[in-house]
């Protein structure tokens, strides 16, 4: 095939563009795409490995206080009872008189340690006594911890309080 001058240099420019054409269209384009989604990719593991390392950290403190309040437990006297605990640290703290009722209950749980409770209501104590009070609880060493608390003001008795109390504290099953 005789071409002329002219006509090899438009048939080379198509060719070239023919070829730069297909190496966009298959090669160039497609390693960018691919190279932005690995990309995308990384930083969403990276995202999930902080999360990780993250819940990570929060179980292991989890964990050691778990160990802490089992060895706790395991600490205690024998024969411990948290209504028992809780009337004699009302005696030691002089608001036993003035405990209106205490209601254990014992809640349902499916592992070795069994969540207790007792409900207290005191009536006509001072804001003093009830720290006092609180205080020895919660700090005694037995793993005892303060649930829920209601405070209200004595309505028999001008400067006094009545509140509820709700104490809880694990015992193996």
């Amino acid at each position: 095939m005789n071409l002329s001058k002219r006509e090899k240099y438009f048939v080379s420019t198509a060719l070239c563009a023919v070829v730069v054409f297909c190496l966009l269209q298959f090669i160039i384009i497609p390693f960018f795409e691919k190279r932005t989604r690995i990309e995308t990719a990384c930083r969403a593991k990276e995202k999930v490995f902080e999360e990780i390392s993250v819940l990570s950290a929060e179980y292991q403190a989890y964990e050691k206080r778990s160990l802490d309040i089992r060895g706790t437990i395991e600490r205690r006297k024998k024969g411990f009872t948290l209504f028992s605990f809780l009337e004699k640290t009302a005696g030691d703290t002089a608001v036993k008189d003035h405990i209106k009722y205490m209601k254990p209950s014992e809640l349902q749980s499916t592992g070795t340690y069994k969540e207790t409770m007792v409900e207290i209501k005191l009536e006509g104590i001072t804001l003093k006594q009830l720290v006092d009070y609180l205080y020895r609880v919660e700090f005694s060493g037995n793993a005892i911890c303060l649930k829920r608390i209601s405070i209200k003001e004595n309505k028999k008795e001008s400067g006094y309080i009545d509140a509820v109390l709700q104490v809880v504290t694990f015992r193996q099953a």
